[in-house]
């Protein structure tokens, strides 16, 4: 059974990925759940390819967050879940082989996972990434041109038409549910060590 549960938010590419496994580094992985909400979006691959582009994939409506939330209170509760993944360049729900086993520490990562009451509720430390708007483009560029095979006319027009608009709408005024707000991610080392001394603090309890 789970014994702390930490959320880390943010806006695109701003860290929370490299703080999350920094975190998990530092406490020892084998302790560590690691669930990413990118894993959760609503499958659409029974959609033709040229409507899953579509796709907002950035509001909240796109998550099976009820999912998401099922999977969490059986980590919690001792159980093993299966293990998700998201295909960026099919636009498609991926089964991975094996499960993820409950651990002491469960660690969600998402950019929406403060938005949402029922994640929320479900957090013992809730944490977000406040990166700034240029360096987060620019390594989203990065990412999704050389990762992702996207192009820089496609990422822009995304960037432009979704992923701002709904940072903007949900995932920045989402940081005010946050017990600590890290400037800088995985490179501030102090933020890191408040954040590993308060997860030993509850597995000592």
């Amino acid at each position: 059974m789970s014994a702390v549960s930490i959320g880390i938010a943010g806006g695109t590419s701003s860290g929370k990925t490299s703080f999350a496994r920094e975190v998990a580094a530092r406490v020892g992985m084998e302790k560590v759940a690691l669930l990413s909400q990118d894993a959760y979006y609503h499958d659409p691959s029974h959609l033709p390819f040229e409507e899953r582009i579509r796709i907002n994939y950035d509001h909240p409506k796109a998550y099976d967050t009820e999912l998401l939330v099922a999977h969490m209170d059986s980590l919690r509760q001792g159980e093993r879940v299966p293990k998700l993944g998201y295909d960026f360049v099919r636009h498609a729900r991926v089964v991975h082989e094996g499960f993820v086993e409950p651990t002491p520490i469960l660690l969600l990562e998402g950019i929406l996972i403060l938005e949402d009451e029922r994640l929320r509720e479900r957090l013992d430390i809730k944490i977000y990434i406040d990166t700034d708007a240029d360096v987060r483009i620019l390594r989203r560029l990065q990412r999704d041109i050389f990762e992702r095979g996207r192009t820089l006319e496609s990422v822009t027009e995304q960037y432009l038409g979704t992923v701002r608009p709904m940072h903007l709408e949900f995932t920045e005024p989402s940081k005010r549910y946050a017990d600590l707000i890290v400037p800088t991610g995985a490179s501030n080392r102090v933020a890191l060590d408040l954040v590993v001394a308060r997860i030993q603090a509850f597995l000592a309890r």
